[in-house]
């Protein structure tokens, strides 16, 4: 008698290693798989950047993790960083406007 194959772990179950994807830089291919996903993973993070304690990972840690997401999902992490804790914006503000200054032509035409 075989055992049937196991069912996929939804991603919303699973433990994100966002320490680990941050000290790499990079997100691994494939683990994105759809814009739900995608709006996931943005959620968890801003929730991830804001319960570690400072100095966990730098500014330039999460910028090259942010720029490997869709710019729709960059906008986003800011967007619910901003819902989540409108007082945190003044720790990313570097990050922030160089993010928005890569949107600005396309925001305001």
């Amino acid at each position: 008698m075989a055992n049937p194959p196991p069912t996929p772990i939804p991603f919303a179950a699973q433990a994100v290693p966002f320490n680990e994807f941050l000290a790499a830089g990079k997100i691994p291919d494939g683990f994105i798989s759809s814009d739900y996903v995608a709006q996931q993973f943005v959620e968890r993070l801003v929730h991830y950047v804001l319960s570690v304690p400072s100095g966990s990972y730098t500014m330039a840690q999460l910028g090259q993790l942010l720029e490997q997401l869709d710019p729709r999902h960059q906008v986003f992490f800011f967007k619910r960083l901003k819902e989540t804790s409108p007082e945190s914006l003044k720790d990313f503000a570097p990050l922030y406007y160089g993010f928005m200054a890569e949107f600005h032509a396309l925001l305001f035409t």
